[in-house]
């Protein structure tokens, strides 16, 4: 059971991650509004945005199979740790309370950083990865 439930973590952490590097790929000009929008226009390029949207899916791609996990698990952790800090408000005030700006929708950005990390915790458990 261990097996299989590492293997879905994997999948659906890499599936966002893939996700969002296809956006760059496909709606370019949805990426840029997300980056003006949470990452204060740092990758605003429309013509560089592809190209990070294509990386992140090879990345993404990687990290799904179990490729060179030393590298592709810390990556992945960094995007979405980086993606966390973004929405950093929704995250310590989900509902707005005492901070503006924030959305309950972007709460699970602590639970994917939280999944990286027990992946990279129990490296030595998984199955069904390419590189064991």
């Amino acid at each position: 059971m261990k097996g299989w439930t590492l293997a879905l973590l994997r999948l659906s952490i890499g599936l966002l991650v893939f996700w969002w590097g296809l956006d760059k790929i496909v709606a370019v000009n949805h990426a840029v509004g997300v980056s003006d929008t949470f990452y204060g226009g740092l990758l605003s390029n429309p013509s560089i945005l592809p190209i990070l949207g294509g990386v992140q899916i090879l990345v993404a791609l990687a990290f799904i199979a179990g490729f060179r996990r030393g590298i592709t698990d810390w990556l992945i952790t960094l995007m979405n740790a980086g993606s966390m800090v973004a929405v950093w408000k929704s995250v310590v005030d989900p509902f707005g309370h005492v901070l503006e700006g924030t959305n309950a929708l972007f709460f699970p950005a602590l639970i994917t950083v939280a999944g990286c990390l027990v992946l990279i915790a129990l490296h030595d458990q998984e199955e069904y990865v390419l590189d064991r």
